[in-house]
């Protein structure tokens, strides 16, 4: 009798979900702890048969297993998802046995939702780290297939004669998007393998206009679309690629929660951050900053998602339509530029993100530099790429500007005609990613040769690993792919050492 009170009390007290259930699918008896993992009243899970709170994707492989304790296996053990009377659904873990004499099946389950959600987590880490190595691998060569087209791009101008407007234009396209896509290989490569971005000043309106452009030609015809800019708008100090991810991560999740149309505004002033408001918002600090908003009139998002928004993973888009990386992606950024993020929503009205960045007051334009001033005095320059339309666009360019150039496919190439021309040659251009002997081997072998050597490293991907490596060989400026015809003039310049008045005077 005292056994059976113990069991008893252990029925009632423990913490794994235990029940008897019968063969006609319908559970007979369950503990507590149903109702505190599930939600449910006791009754509300006898009344019902015990598949209709399985997820529609699970039945067919409960069922089966069910079977198996039909014909006689002494136990089986399986996972499913339980409908919880909140409307989420929980990942339970069951170990059954059957009492077939009775028509019975003794089970106990346990909650194992959130162990699934950190495999799933892990899964996704694995999987974004696989995109990074596969991004990395594939950088470079996208790099060298945009670095002579945007060269050629440049060149073409100058090798036509009396070139109509038109083509001009044209030309100007190709430059631009070659450019843009150098950018999304590093925006790839920034987020996949935390490649550091480049800061300058940047008039947040230009990029403004450029995402009404791309919303304008991409966005279904039912989405409207204003933008409200303020006129003096201050900069702020950021990448513009990283700002770009921002409004457009911001702006396709309000197309997703627009679905049947509505209105998107984009909104931009300045604002000053006193003490009172800074007390409110741990991540703000007093001062001037720019503040961004992205509104939609769309769904909304409910109260019980909004805590999560930000995580990692999370995404309130149906499965196979997002990441959740989006959101987090936009944290990161905008709180790496010193900057903060809020979102106020209601369900049916909509959402606004407001995004804020330190400002930069009293800033002045610097002049551009002409960097086609810098032109060549017949010094001969070696190149060494494996990839020969970069050898040869890198000729063009250089001798059209008064350079003179000889080229080698890889490093044992490169160090023959060294050798034999050491004197004479001034700079090397080398690229890091090479067969036979790659760029690394390539400058130590060289600077072997000749310690005072000029060497400048080429690369498609510009890790922080790769960036240690050189300056361990003295090697300062490194030269990422796609370049411009000026930029390669540029640090030509500052490898030879010129400064602008000696140069003007060689000129």
């Amino acid at each position: 009798m005292g056994n059976e009170k113990e069991l008893e009390l252990f029925f009632e007290l423990s913490l794994d979900l235990l029940c008897i259930a019968g063969l006609d699918g319908y559970f007979k008896r369950l503990n507590p702890a149903f109702e505190k993992t599930l939600g449910y009243y006791p009754e509300e899970l006898l009344a019902k048969p015990f598949l209709t709170f399985i997820h529609p994707e699970d039945k067919k492989s409960t069922l089966v297993e069910m079977e198996k304790l039909a014909i006689g296996n002494p136990s089986i053990h399986f996972e499913n998802r339980y409908l919880c009377k909140n409307g989420e659904y929980k990942w339970l873990s069951w170990t059954a046995f059957p009492f077939l004499e009775e028509h019975l099946i003794y089970a106990v389950a346990r909650d194992i939702t959130e162990k699934k959600q950190l495999e799933s987590q892990l899964f996704q880490a694995q999987r974004l780290e696989s995109i990074g190595t596969l991004a990395g691998g594939i950088s470079h060569d996208l790099n060298n297939i945009l670095t002579p087209i945007l060269s050629i791009a440049q060149l073409l101008p100058l090798r036509l004669i009396n070139i109509d407007e038109h083509t001009q234009k044209i030309l100007k396209i190709l430059e631009t998007n070659a450019k843009r896509g150098a950018d999304l290989v590093q925006q790839i490569l920034s987020f996949a393998r935390g490649i550091e971005g480049k800061t300058t000043i940047i008039l947040i309106h230009y990029l403004v206009q450029e995402i009404e452009q791309i919303i304008k030609g991409t966005f279904p015809k039912s989405i409207e679309t204003i933008v409200d800019i303020s006129p003096e708008l201050w900069p702020v100090l950021a990448d513009a690629t990283q700002l770009h991810q921002v409004l457009m991560n911001l702006c396709i999740n309000a197309r997703d929660a627009m679905l049947e149309g509505g209105t998107l505004t984009i909104s931009a002033d300045n604002i000053l951050i006193d003490e009172n408001y800074a007390h409110m918002n741990l991540d703000a600090h007093v001062g001037s900053y720019v503040v961004v908003k992205v509104k939609d009139t769309g769904k909304g998002i409910s109260p019980k998602q909004l805590d999560k928004i930000f995580d990692p993973f999370f995404t309130t888009k149906d499965r196979g339509k997002g990441t959740g990386l989006g959101l987090s992606t936009v944290m990161g950024i905008i709180k790496s530029h010193g900057g903060f993020i809020n979102v106020d929503t209601k369900l049916g009205q909509g959402s606004t993100f407001t995004f804020y960045l330190p400002a930069v007051i009293n800033y002045e334009a610097e002049p551009i530099e002409d960097k086609q001033l810098y032109q060549g005095q017949g010094e001969l320059i070696l190149v060494i790429d494996d990839e020969l339309a970069i050898c040869e666009v890198i000729k063009t360019s250089l001798e059209a500007h008064n350079y003179q150039v000889i080229t080698a496919g890889d490093g044992v190439e490169a160090l023959a005609l060294y050798v034999e021309q050491q004197q004479d040659i001034q700079v090397v251009l080398v690229d890091m990613m090479m067969p036979v002997m790659d760029g690394t081997l390539t400058i130590r072998t060289l600077k072997k040769i000749n310690p005072k050597i000029k060497i400048i490293p080429m690369t498609g991907l510009k890790t922080k690993e790769l960036v240690n490596s050189i300056t361990k060989d003295n090697v300062q400026t490194i030269l990422s792919k796609p370049f411009t015809t000026e930029d390669l003039l540029y640090t030509l310049h500052q490898a030879l050492g010129f400064n602008d008045i000696n140069h003007q005077n060689r000129e």
